[in-house]
Formats: C-alpha cells, structure tokens, sequence
C-alpha cells in the first residue's frame, strides 16, 4: 500500500534515527570511519565509544517520582560507553520510541490530547523495561526532576535549547494529517512546549511542521525551504555549499553539536543538498557525526515527505 506523505515524514524521521544511531556524538569522524567505515544500512553500535561523555552526565531522582534510569544508571560515570549500547540493528534511539508511543498512543484514543500523552509518557518513562536506552537527554531528567518535586505535569518542561525537541514533529504531523495548517501549528506548539520551553526550539518546531504542510500541499522540498525557513538557511547560500564537503558544512559553518541555533540550519542544508535522494540524504547526516540521531528528525521527515521511504528501510 502507498504511503501517504506524512506518514513518509514520520517513518523518515525514524529511518533516519535508526541509520544514525551506532554513529550518535561522534565528533572525530576519522573515528567514525575507522570503527563503522561507510554506513550504507542499519549498523549495531558498538562498545566503547570513542568520544563518549556520557561519564560527564548526572542525575539523581529525587524520589520515585524521578527514577527512570532503571537498570542504565551503573553505566553513568563510566568512560566509553556507547549511549545506545543495548539497542540492535535498526532500533530507533529513546526520543524517537517516544514519536512511536505518540503515534500508537493517538491512533488507540482516537486522537491527539496533550493530557493524555503527558500522563503516558510519564508512565512510560516511569516504569522499568519500557525501552532499552542508555542516555536520557537533558529535558527528560530535567522534566522528571520538576515532577519528583511536586510540579504538575503541564509545568515541568525546561528550557531545553537542542534539536532533540523536534523528535516528536513529524510523528505530531502524522497523527494530525486533516489538520489545517493553523491547527497543526497550535498543536505543535503546545506539543513540544509540554517539554522544551526554549524560544528556538519552539520556532524550529513551527518551521518544520510548517516544511512538512507545504510539501504536503505539493510544494517542491527546496522550494519550501525557501518559503518557510529563510530565517534559518538561505537556499541561495545553501546550493553554492553544495559543492563542499558535507564535513566542512557541517564542522566549520554549522556546529554538528545538538544546540538548535547551529543543528537546524545544518539539517535544513543536508535536506536542500540532498533533496530528491533520501537515502544519500540520511546517511550523509548519519557520516557527519555529531548529533546526527536528532539532526535525523528534520532530515529524514523532509527527504521522507518529498521522496518517500522505500521499503527495504521499512523491514523488521
């Protein structure tokens, strides 16, 4: 059966989690290669990590309320680790299992209620063996750090300034498919505002939700991003880069680092690069490093929308 093209947006954004994650924060990229060589498919990740600092990153619970390490919390503090060092071939990374969780979530209520997915998600996180993941970004610790203090949960999102905000967008888009664009923008907002407080990111989530209504409507990917993100990449600028070494777009213009003012406009180049290949598309973000897991949310949902996904990508 052909998939529609936001249900491409949302199986892309997966696909393109899934590609990157043994390579996730990899900032040497002569490492990257050395250890995985030219990724061309899904990959297990592989212990230790070179560059892993996952030995810098904290968290106590507060209480019960807060414990959602589980059984992950003996690796915190230990060098090497990989972030994802549980996961098999083609498993998609925490923030990513969450967009999955929203999706099936959606479809068993009959639609989406803020409400109701914060009182999953809390579950979810809450209770041991939901999912195999090593890492918790910052906005989840810090979330659950507000709700172990007795914060409700419409109250305990951060300012949380990484792309890994968006992991959820084109799930959203997804679920709310009949939406007209200005409901789809309000409930975008107020989505990724449940978590992540940061001006930024909320901007970036309207861009990309914005990106996916109008590829939707027929709108070419580049010509959308003309349309909708020039304050975030100029498409002028971003097809004189595309001579350039994805490595030196991404290292020297853009941070490969999670931080949305740097990470978004260098997943909106890889999108305007690669814009009707979807599979060189993904892995040249997965080859570039850094947090190429999250980067994967605008990449793959873009190239997946215009493109499609095709089905080797989708089996088990």
């Amino acid at each position: 059966m052909e998939l529609s093209i936001l249900e491409n947006a949302y199986l892309g954004s997966r696909v393109a989690d899934a590609v990157s994650m043994p390579v996730h924060w990899y900032y040497d990229r002569v490492a990257l290669r050395a250890e995985y060589g030219e990724i061309t498919g899904y990959l297990a990740p592989k212990n230790p990590h070179t560059g892993s600092i996952l030995w810098r990153s904290q968290y106590t619970a507060p209480n019960e309320k807060g414990e959602i390490l589980h059984d992950q919390a003996i690796y915190w503090g230990q060098s090497g680790i990989h972030y994802h060092q549980f996961l098999q071939a083609g498993e998609n990374t925490l923030n990513f299992k969450l967009a999955a969780e929203l999706v099936h979530l959606s479809e068993k209520t009959g639609g989406y209620d803020p409400d109701v997915w914060l009182e999953h998600y809390i579950d979810f996180m809450l209770t041991p063996g939901n999912h195999r993941d090593t890492y918790l970004e910052e906005y989840h610790r810090g979330f659950f750090t507000r709700y172990a203090m007795g914060k409700p949960p419409r109250k305990c999102a951060i300012q949380d300034e990484h792309i890994g905000g968006l992991a959820q967008v084109p799930a959203l888009c997804y679920v709310m498919r009949g939406a007209e664009l200005t409901e789809l923008r309000a409930a975008v907002k107020e989505h990724v505002g449940l978590t992540h407080s940061h001006a930024n990111v909320l901007r970036a989530a309207d861009t990309l939700a914005r990106l996916l209504f109008r590829i939707r409507e027929g709108l070419s990917l580049r010509e959308s991003i003309r349309r909708e993100a020039g304050d975030w990449i100029s498409g002028n600028k971003a097809e004189n880069w595309t001579s350039q070494p994805d490595t030196h777009i991404i290292g020297q213009r853009f941070s490969p680092a999670c931080y949305i003012a740097e990470s978004m406009p260098a997943s909106l180049y890889l999108a305007w690069k690669y814009h009707d290949d979807f599979d060189a598309g993904i892995i040249a973000n997965a080859m570039v490093g850094g947090d190429n897991c999250h980067r994967g949310a605008v990449v793959g949902s873009l190239l997946g929308a215009a493109n499609g996904v095709a089905e080797k990508w989708l089996k088990p």
